[in-house]
């Protein structure tokens, strides 16, 4: 059953105006179309776009079992889950990190304490809302960006880089845990997932957990 989702005001707007986060970029709602170059003044535009986008060595792929993983990834993964199951949001903040390799959570700057900042993003004061989903993307299946290269990285859910006319049934069902019928629709018609997503680095560091494109 899908959660009663909260979509921030900014998952369907353009991030043209924001400046892009001081450490790498999150990966791209359309996964197929890439530009030539990159854009040295927003690598967080997408592909296709008179924006240009971010230069990828290697088409993303869709991982196998939580097993086949890194160590290092699975025990993020693990650790990040356990404090969204827990509803412990303390739990979260020496996973988050500081300075340069802290997670990024948005596409613009965060002022502030991380911590509020998700909470912030929830539909309900306490900020259960938000740990749910950000355990629901963490068990569904995942995506290998750059797989094999230098900048390779794990992304959930692989419908990131997927085609949403595309699914099967199955398929279909398992995104039904994250979103509704309508966001479905909406993200059909935008033409890309851009719900939350979650991304680590194949040392185990949480690289980011943002929605928007």
């Amino acid at each position: 059953m899908a959660l009663a989702l909260f979509i921030p005001a900014f998952a369907f707007a353009q991030t043209g105006d924001l400046a892009p986060p001081p450490s790498g970029a999150v990966p791209l709602p359309d996964p197929i179309m890439r530009p030539a170059t990159p854009d040295p003044d927003n690598p967080l535009a997408p592909p296709g776009g008179s924006r240009g986008g971010v230069l990828q060595s290697a088409e993303p792929i869709i991982g196998g079992s939580v097993e086949d993983l890194p160590v290092p990834v699975q025990r993020m993964r693990s650790l990040i889950m356990e404090a969204a199951r827990n509803a412990d949001f303390e739990a979260l903040r020496p996973l988050i990190g500081t300075g340069q390799n802290r997670t990024q959570l948005s596409f613009g700057v965060v002022d502030g304490d991380p911590i509020e900042y998700i909470r912030s993003q929830s539909g309900d004061p306490e900020g259960y809302e938000i740990l749910a989903i950000l355990h629901e993307v963490l068990e569904a299946d995942y995506a290998i960006y750059d797989p094999g290269t230098p900048n390779e990285f794990f992304v959930w859910p692989y419908f990131m880089a997927t085609s949403l006319e595309t699914l099967t049934p199955v398929q279909r069902v398992e995104l039904f845990k994250l979103l509704t019928a309508g966001d479905y629709e909406n993200m059909r018609e935008f033409g890309a997932y851009i719900f939350y997503r979650v991304g680590i680095t194949p040392d185990g560091r949480w690289r980011f957990f943002v929605a928007g494109d």
